[in-house]
């Protein structure tokens, strides 16, 4: 005798295959977009900077100083 129909099991059998088929399409849009934006950067710069730019000349420390030193205090204004 054949089973008596699930139908509760096969509406989340076909949601749980929806849901896995928009992440597939959602990862490769996501790629595609990647690629293109990668693909206009290398235009927008065509594939090297030029003399025309300017150059970052910093050493490379990474050490970039803005404001007071951490040693100093604020001043008094009591």
């Amino acid at each position: 005798m054949a089973f008596k129909p699930n139908y509760n099991q096969q509406r989340a059998e076909r949601d749980r295959a929806k849901e896995q088929k928009k992440k597939e399409k959602l990862l490769r849009q996501e790629e595609e977009v990647a690629r293109r934006k990668g693909q206009l950067d290398d235009e927008a710069n065509g594939g090297e900077t030029s003399a025309d730019e300017p150059r970052d000349d910093n050493d490379g420390s990474g050490d970039i100083t803005t404001g007071p030193a951490s040693g100093d205090t604020p001043p008094d204004r009591s």
